[in-house]
């Protein structure tokens, strides 16, 4: 099996600053995680590039740790996260609309999946089940950039 590709997007109500502050800070990631994930930790730095975080990721059956390291490959527009012992790969990129007013997120992982028919399953079902879980993760994004951008506006 050759690259699996997973994705899912969304038109945030929110300035693509605001979105971007809130994915840079680590320490607010466990707000938008669903419980597919658990032992969330930032391990170093926690804004930004050079940030490693940890996590334990359930998906369909599988439970994986995940150690992972943040890029800003753009800064404001795109934070990757790479996966320091395999080939997974996460990335948010964020893309403006209505003049700055709105963004656009679209939150994506690729990796090297397995081979014969068990990456032939890994090929059909993996980016399905994920696709699930990034628009849940997306749902809880909008819901704390938007209360947060509220909450500032009093």
């Amino acid at each position: 099996m050759g690259q699996v590709h997973a994705e899912a997007e969304r038109v945030i109500d929110a300035a693509p600053s605001e979105v971007y502050a809130f994915l840079a800070d680590y320490s607010k990631r466990p707000q938008i995680l669903t419980d597919n994930y658990t032992d969330y930790a930032v391990l170093s730095c926690g804004k930004g590039a050079g940030t490693l975080f940890t996590y334990r990721r359930e998906a369909a059956g599988r439970v994986r740790v995940d150690r992972m390291r943040v890029e800003e490959t753009a800064q404001g527009q795109q934070l990757t996260e790479r996966e320091q012992n395999s080939s997974f790969v996460t990335t948010w990129t964020l893309t403006p609309m209505e003049n700055g007013t709105k963004t656009r997120v679209r939150l994506s992982s690729d990796w090297q999946g397995a081979t014969g028919v068990k990456g032939f399953f890994e090929g059909m079902f993996a980016p399905l089940g994920l696709r699930r879980i990034y628009s849940e993760i997306l749902d809880k994004l909008e819901a704390a950039v938007v209360a947060g951008a509220t909450a500032g506006a009093h």
